[in-house]
């Protein structure tokens, strides 16, 4: 701020590059036999949409979006630098009258101290694969509902923030999917009602976003037909909102023809009375497709369901396998956090994973997870082993639960089958009650494959040492704790294992 109070780094709303005049990539010319996109080139919404790398409380426009909780607390980025900007009387009038606000809500205060003259306050969903339809719903209302409380106040323009904050575990590119599909339908309804809608988002989701928006806002008709086998299949009703399929009403367009009446009532009301030489069943109401309802119960509560969730789990890894092919992950590769080393005596490649060289707080987690599953989907279609130097980690090394169980969720299941050791080397008493939770409640499958291992002579067992590509603070902590004269003899006898045992390691 400046002597008087005033802000410096205000962004006119105003000033931002519209969509429409955005760089457009090069795209072959469109094909001879023009196909019918469900999202065609809208001039007139393209330069109501901007998309804008930045910090949200310094945008000036009417009102701007806060992800938030329950209780209008949540203490994420977004959320916390909001209230930083607006000052105490933000918090005072959440506290003393929204006090709460659903998942899915939409509740407006004043902008106090900030650029914008409103504030949205909206909570987002946590995600579960096997609640994905839920989830995607709650997320739809949230954009859907923060526009629609922006048209009934008369605002000019709307700064959305990404909603689906990675906390709660919702996929990045999934949810920007429905913030983009959503805003495109609702404009295309009320066009008038909005001057402006920018998508602020944070170096993080640029790239997902500007990526995925050419698929809801294309420029060109080059571009239209080049995105069009991206789309997905399933992009909700005529609002955007995520439906199922199975609750839609199947009744016959025409059941009955006027000049069929007659026969149709007698051949229907004989059905009725079992009447001999009648087919039950031939008039048209007798014909309608049974309670989907109760089918859909059934399948979830058999076997059906389990198939569903792994075709699921599959579509969505395969999503982000694709993804990890073509990102750049050269800055998560030179943290030297994960990479394979050699091979164990059964011939096994060894995966090593370094504690410390995570900085959890200052890297981007989706990127760390898509250069994981770019190095390991080739080596974990066999049987692998690997091995976790836990060596000096602290808690700026230590990802939340959240974010390794969504991780765990999203793996394919060859990892988990084909892991056969786990070995965590020089733990803590906290890392042995994190790994003893999260195995016992998360990843059970995987709970009789983990080792702990406090030396390094104890690896030599299975990984000969010139197998081994080990950190030099490491060795230096592993001397520190048992000496420079350190022997096999002093190791573990339950970690000698012999080829009988390849099958159980």
């Amino acid at each position: 701020m400046d002597p008087l109070g005033a802000r410096l780094n205000i962004v006119e709303e105003r000033e931002l590059c519209r969509w429409a005049n955005a760089y457009v990539p090069s795209y072959p010319d469109p094909p001879a036999e023009d196909r019918t996109s469900r999202f065609p080139v809208n001039e007139e919404l393209n330069r109501k949409v901007v998309l804008w790398e930045g910090d949200i409380t310094t945008l000036n426009c009417t009102a701007i979006v806060n992800t938030t909780n329950e209780t209008l607390t949540d203490r994420n980025l977004i959320s916390e630098r909001i209230f930083q900007a607006a000052g105490p009387d933000l918090r005072a009038e959440c506290s003393n009258h929204l006090k709460t606000c659903r998942t899915g809500e939409a509740k407006m205060t004043k902008g106090y101290g900030l650029p914008a003259r409103y504030v949205i306050h909206t909570v987002g969903p946590r995600y579960n694969v096997k609640y994905r339809t839920a989830a995607e719903s709650a997320l739809f209302n949230c954009y859907r509902n923060s526009l629609q409380l922006a048209r009934e106040n008369s605002l000019q323009s709307i700064g959305l923030c990404v909603v689906n904050q990675p906390k709660r575990g919702y996929p990045p590119d999934e949810g920007a999917h429905i913030a983009l599909r959503t805003v495109r339908r609702f404009l295309e309804k009320f066009s008038s009602s909005l001057e402006t809608v920018v998508f602020a988002v944070t170096d993080n989701d640029e790239d997902i976003y500007r990526r995925i928006m050419p698929l809801y806002f294309p420029r060109t008709k080059a571009e239209e037909q080049a995105v069009l086998e991206e789309i997905p299949a399933d992009i909700g009703n005529e609002e955007g909102e995520p439906f199922i399929q199975e609750r839609q009403i199947r009744i016959m367009d025409k059941p009955i023809g006027p000049e069929d009446s007659t026969e149709a009532d007698e051949s229907f009301e004989e059905g009725l009375l079992g009447l001999d030489g009648v087919k039950v069943g031939a008039h048209g109401f007798a014909m309608m497709e049974g309670d989907h309802d109760k089918a859909r119960l059934q399948q979830l509560q058999g076997k059906n369901s389990d198939e569903q969730i792994l075709l699921e789990q599959q579509r969505r890894y395969q999503r982000w396998l694709k993804r990890s092919k073509t990102d750049d992950l050269s800055d998560i590769a030179a943290l030297r956090v994960l990479y394979q080393s050699g091979s164990d005596i059964f011939g096994r490649p060894v995966v090593v994973i370094v504690g410390r060289n995570f900085p959890v707080n200052v890297i981007d987690l989706d990127k760390a997870l898509l250069y994981f599953i770019q190095v390991m989907d080739p080596i974990v279609s066999k049987d692998y082993v690997v091995v976790y130097f836990h060596t000096q980690s602290t808690d700026d090394n230590q990802p939340e639960l959240s974010f390794l169980r969504s991780a765990y969720n999203l793996l394919d299941n060859k990892y988990k089958k084909n892991l056969k050791a786990f070995y965590i080397v020089h733990p803590t008493f906290w890392s042995r009650i994190v790994t003893w939770f999260f195995t016992t409640f998360t990843a059970s499958s995987i709970k009789d494959k983990v080792r702990s291992v406090q030396s390094v002579q104890e690896l030599y067992h299975t990984i000969p040492p010139e197998q081994l590509d080990i950190p030099p603070f490491v060795l230096d902590h592993d001397i520190q704790l048992h000496g420079p004269m350190y022997s096999q003899s002093n190791s573990n006898p339950d970690f000698t294992t012999s080829a009988e045992d390849a099958g159980n390691l």
